[in-house]
Protein backbone atom coordinates (compact mmCIF):
# COMPACT_ATOMS: atom_id res chain seq x y z
CA UNK A 1 0.00 0.00 0.00
CA UNK A 2 1.38 3.43 -1.01
CA UNK A 3 -0.11 6.34 0.93
CA UNK A 4 0.18 10.13 0.55
CA UNK A 5 -0.27 12.12 3.74
CA UNK A 6 -1.35 15.40 2.19
CA UNK A 7 -1.31 17.46 5.41
CA UNK A 8 1.05 17.02 8.36
CA UNK A 9 2.76 19.62 10.57
CA UNK A 10 6.16 18.10 11.27
CA UNK A 11 7.46 21.57 12.12
CA UNK A 12 5.28 21.47 15.26
CA UNK A 13 7.13 21.59 18.59
CA UNK A 14 5.54 18.30 19.66
CA UNK A 15 7.95 16.62 17.24
CA UNK A 16 11.05 18.34 18.66
CA UNK A 17 12.16 15.29 20.71
CA UNK A 18 12.20 12.82 17.81
CA UNK A 19 11.44 14.62 14.53
CA UNK A 20 14.46 13.43 12.57
CA UNK A 21 14.22 9.85 13.83
CA UNK A 22 10.51 9.72 12.93
CA UNK A 23 10.93 11.21 9.47
CA UNK A 24 14.01 9.14 8.66
CA UNK A 25 11.92 6.01 9.28
CA UNK A 26 9.09 7.05 6.95
CA UNK A 27 10.51 5.31 3.85
CA UNK A 28 10.14 1.99 5.69
CA UNK A 29 6.41 2.69 6.22
CA UNK A 30 3.49 2.62 3.80
CA UNK A 31 3.56 6.43 3.46
CA UNK A 32 5.46 7.35 0.31
CA UNK A 33 4.77 11.11 0.27
CA UNK A 34 3.96 13.83 2.80
CA UNK A 35 3.14 17.51 2.42
CA UNK A 36 3.92 19.87 5.29
CA UNK A 37 2.01 23.19 5.15
CA UNK A 38 3.13 26.38 6.85
CA UNK A 39 1.06 28.32 9.39
CA UNK A 40 3.21 31.47 9.48
CA UNK A 41 6.57 32.55 8.13
CA UNK A 42 8.57 30.62 10.73
CA UNK A 43 6.75 27.33 10.16
CA UNK A 44 6.72 27.86 6.38
CA UNK A 45 10.50 28.25 6.41
CA UNK A 46 10.87 25.14 8.52
CA UNK A 47 8.59 23.19 6.20
CA UNK A 48 10.86 24.11 3.30
CA UNK A 49 13.93 23.12 5.33
CA UNK A 50 12.41 19.72 6.04
CA UNK A 51 11.46 19.29 2.37
CA UNK A 52 15.08 19.99 1.45
CA UNK A 53 16.25 17.35 3.90
CA UNK A 54 13.83 14.55 2.99
CA UNK A 55 13.13 13.64 -0.66
CA UNK A 56 9.63 12.29 0.12
CA UNK A 57 8.49 15.44 1.92
CA UNK A 58 7.03 18.52 0.19
CA UNK A 59 5.99 21.89 1.59
CA UNK A 60 3.47 24.71 1.35
CA UNK A 61 3.92 28.30 2.49
CA UNK A 62 1.22 30.49 3.99
CA UNK A 63 -0.32 32.21 6.99
CA UNK A 64 -2.99 30.39 8.98
CA UNK A 65 -6.06 32.39 10.09
CA UNK A 66 -4.87 32.13 13.71
CA UNK A 67 -1.83 34.22 12.71
CA UNK A 68 -3.64 36.56 10.30
CA UNK A 69 -3.32 39.51 12.70
CA UNK A 70 0.48 39.33 12.32
CA UNK A 71 0.62 39.16 8.51
CA UNK A 72 2.14 42.11 6.67
CA UNK A 73 2.86 42.94 3.05
CA UNK A 74 6.45 41.90 3.70
CA UNK A 75 5.14 38.50 4.78
CA UNK A 76 3.34 38.09 1.47
CA UNK A 77 6.54 38.95 -0.36
CA UNK A 78 8.41 36.36 1.67
CA UNK A 79 5.76 33.71 1.02
CA UNK A 80 6.10 34.40 -2.70
CA UNK A 81 9.87 33.91 -2.41
CA UNK A 82 9.41 30.62 -0.54
CA UNK A 83 6.92 29.51 -3.19
CA UNK A 84 9.67 29.73 -5.80
CA UNK A 85 11.36 26.75 -4.16
CA UNK A 86 10.83 23.65 -6.34
CA UNK A 87 9.46 21.61 -3.43
CA UNK A 88 6.86 24.19 -2.38
CA UNK A 89 3.68 22.92 -4.01
CA UNK A 90 0.91 25.14 -2.62
CA UNK A 91 -0.04 28.28 -0.73
CA UNK A 92 -1.25 27.21 2.67
CA UNK A 93 -2.48 26.68 5.21
CA UNK A 94 -4.85 29.61 4.69
CA UNK A 95 -8.52 30.30 5.33
CA UNK A 96 -10.89 31.23 8.16
CA UNK A 97 -11.38 30.00 11.72
CA UNK A 98 -14.42 31.38 13.55
CA UNK A 99 -14.21 28.78 16.32
CA UNK A 100 -11.21 30.24 18.12
CA UNK A 101 -11.17 33.75 16.58
CA UNK A 102 -7.51 34.20 17.49
CA UNK A 103 -7.47 36.93 14.83
CA UNK A 104 -10.33 39.38 14.16
CA UNK A 105 -12.68 38.05 11.50
CA UNK A 106 -12.24 40.98 9.12
CA UNK A 107 -8.47 40.54 9.41
CA UNK A 108 -8.81 36.84 8.66
CA UNK A 109 -10.84 37.56 5.54
CA UNK A 110 -8.33 40.19 4.36
CA UNK A 111 -5.42 37.79 4.90
CA UNK A 112 -7.28 34.94 3.18
CA UNK A 113 -8.12 37.05 0.14
CA UNK A 114 -4.57 38.36 -0.15
CA UNK A 115 -3.18 34.84 -0.19
CA UNK A 116 -5.80 33.61 -2.65
CA UNK A 117 -4.70 36.43 -4.94
CA UNK A 118 -1.08 35.41 -4.45
CA UNK A 119 -1.92 31.81 -5.36
CA UNK A 120 -3.67 33.08 -8.49
CA UNK A 121 -0.61 35.07 -9.51
CA UNK A 122 1.76 32.18 -8.78
CA UNK A 123 -0.55 29.58 -10.39
CA UNK A 124 -0.38 27.39 -7.28
CA UNK A 125 -3.11 25.42 -5.54
CA UNK A 126 -4.24 26.38 -2.04
CA UNK A 127 -4.69 24.43 1.18
CA UNK A 128 -7.76 25.81 2.94
CA UNK A 129 -8.66 25.70 6.64
CA UNK A 130 -12.36 26.32 7.23
CA UNK A 131 -13.70 25.99 10.76
CA UNK A 132 -17.18 27.27 11.52
CA UNK A 133 -16.79 29.83 8.72
CA UNK A 134 -18.35 27.95 5.82
CA UNK A 135 -20.39 30.79 4.31
CA UNK A 136 -17.58 33.35 4.34
CA UNK A 137 -15.01 30.82 3.12
CA UNK A 138 -17.22 29.84 0.23
CA UNK A 139 -17.79 33.50 -0.62
CA UNK A 140 -14.03 34.05 -0.91
CA UNK A 141 -13.29 31.00 -3.05
CA UNK A 142 -16.11 31.89 -5.43
CA UNK A 143 -14.29 35.18 -6.08
CA UNK A 144 -11.19 33.31 -7.32
CA UNK A 145 -12.49 30.91 -9.97
CA UNK A 146 -9.03 30.26 -11.41
CA UNK A 147 -7.67 29.02 -8.06
CA UNK A 148 -8.20 25.42 -6.99
CA UNK A 149 -6.94 23.43 -4.04
CA UNK A 150 -8.06 21.30 -1.13
CA UNK A 151 -10.34 21.87 1.83
CA UNK A 152 -8.39 20.02 4.48
CA UNK A 153 -10.01 18.27 7.46
CA UNK A 154 -13.39 18.88 5.86
CA UNK A 155 -16.19 19.76 8.29
CA UNK A 156 -18.82 21.35 6.05
CA UNK A 157 -22.08 20.08 4.67
CA UNK A 158 -22.70 17.77 1.73
CA UNK A 159 -24.32 20.67 -0.13
CA UNK A 160 -21.19 22.81 0.29
CA UNK A 161 -18.95 19.90 -0.72
CA UNK A 162 -20.89 19.52 -3.95
CA UNK A 163 -20.35 23.17 -4.80
CA UNK A 164 -16.65 22.96 -3.95
CA UNK A 165 -16.20 19.95 -6.22
CA UNK A 166 -17.98 21.83 -9.00
CA UNK A 167 -15.47 24.66 -8.49
CA UNK A 168 -12.57 22.25 -8.93
CA UNK A 169 -11.65 21.64 -5.29
CA UNK A 170 -10.55 18.45 -3.58
CA UNK A 171 -11.82 17.35 -0.16
CA UNK A 172 -9.55 15.81 2.47
CA UNK A 173 -10.37 13.79 5.58
CA UNK A 174 -8.48 13.14 8.81
CA UNK A 175 -8.79 10.75 11.74
CA UNK A 176 -12.08 12.47 12.55
CA UNK A 177 -13.78 9.96 10.24
CA UNK A 178 -13.09 7.28 12.86
CA UNK A 179 -14.93 9.19 15.62
CA UNK A 180 -18.48 8.34 16.67
CA UNK A 181 -19.50 11.98 16.13
CA UNK A 182 -18.37 12.01 12.50
CA UNK A 183 -21.74 11.39 10.86
CA UNK A 184 -21.62 14.49 8.63
CA UNK A 185 -18.02 13.87 7.55
CA UNK A 186 -18.88 10.29 6.67
CA UNK A 187 -21.88 11.42 4.64
CA UNK A 188 -19.63 13.69 2.59
CA UNK A 189 -16.85 11.10 2.35
CA UNK A 190 -19.24 8.50 0.96
CA UNK A 191 -20.35 10.92 -1.78
CA UNK A 192 -17.08 12.56 -2.89
CA UNK A 193 -16.07 11.51 -6.44
CA UNK A 194 -13.09 9.17 -6.30
CA UNK A 195 -10.86 11.61 -8.18
CA UNK A 196 -11.40 14.43 -5.65
CA UNK A 197 -10.74 12.55 -2.41
CA UNK A 198 -7.61 13.06 -0.30
CA UNK A 199 -6.50 11.72 3.09
CA UNK A 200 -4.29 13.28 5.76
CA UNK A 201 -3.19 12.92 9.36
CA UNK A 202 -3.05 16.65 10.25
CA UNK A 203 -0.28 15.46 12.56
CA UNK A 204 0.24 16.03 15.43
CA UNK A 205 -3.51 16.61 15.76
CA UNK A 206 -6.62 14.41 15.37
CA UNK A 207 -5.20 10.94 15.82
CA UNK A 208 -7.74 8.32 14.74
CA UNK A 209 -9.40 5.81 17.01
CA UNK A 210 -8.19 3.87 18.94
CA UNK A 211 -5.35 6.37 19.40
CA UNK A 212 -7.46 9.49 19.89
CA UNK A 213 -5.77 11.97 22.21
CA UNK A 214 -2.25 10.85 21.40
CA UNK A 215 0.23 12.68 19.20
CA UNK A 216 -0.65 11.83 15.63
CA UNK A 217 1.85 10.87 12.92
CA UNK A 218 2.08 9.03 9.61
CA UNK A 219 1.89 5.59 11.22
CA UNK A 220 -1.85 6.14 11.76
CA UNK A 221 -2.68 7.13 8.17
CA UNK A 222 -3.55 3.53 7.28
CA UNK A 223 -6.45 3.61 9.78
CA UNK A 224 -7.99 6.61 8.02
CA UNK A 225 -7.56 4.91 4.66
CA UNK A 226 -9.15 1.68 5.88
CA UNK A 227 -12.12 3.52 7.43
CA UNK A 228 -12.87 5.41 4.22
CA UNK A 229 -12.32 2.35 2.05
CA UNK A 230 -14.87 0.36 4.07
CA UNK A 231 -17.31 3.26 3.87
CA UNK A 232 -16.96 3.48 0.08
CA UNK A 233 -16.97 -0.27 -0.54
CA UNK A 234 -13.48 -0.53 -2.02
CA UNK A 235 -10.24 -2.11 -0.85
CA UNK A 236 -7.79 -0.10 1.22
CA UNK A 237 -5.19 -0.64 -1.50
CA UNK A 238 -7.50 0.86 -4.13
CA UNK A 239 -8.31 3.89 -2.00
CA UNK A 240 -4.64 4.38 -1.15
CA UNK A 241 -3.69 4.34 -4.81
CA UNK A 242 -6.51 6.68 -5.83
CA UNK A 243 -5.84 9.26 -3.10
CA UNK A 244 -2.11 9.18 -3.78
CA UNK A 245 -2.66 9.86 -7.47
CA UNK A 246 -5.14 12.61 -6.59
CA UNK A 247 -2.62 14.31 -4.32
CA UNK A 248 0.17 14.08 -6.87
CA UNK A 249 -2.12 15.57 -9.53
CA UNK A 250 -3.28 18.46 -7.35
CA UNK A 251 0.19 19.37 -6.11
CA UNK A 252 2.04 18.73 -9.36
CA UNK A 253 4.27 15.96 -8.04
CA UNK A 254 5.63 13.57 -10.65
Amino acid sequence: MNLFDTHAHYDDSRFDPDRDRLLAAMPQSEVMLTLCPGCNLKSSRMAVTLADRYPFLYAAAGVHPHDAHEMSQDDLTEIAKLAAHPKVKAVGEIGLDYHYDFSPRDTQVFCFRAQMELARKLDLPVIIHDREAHEDTLRVVRDFPKVIGVFHCYSGSLETAKELVSLGYYISFTGVVTYKSARRALEVASWIPADRLLIETDAPYLAPEPHRGRRNDYTYLRLICETLAALRGVSAEELAGQTTENGKRLFGIA
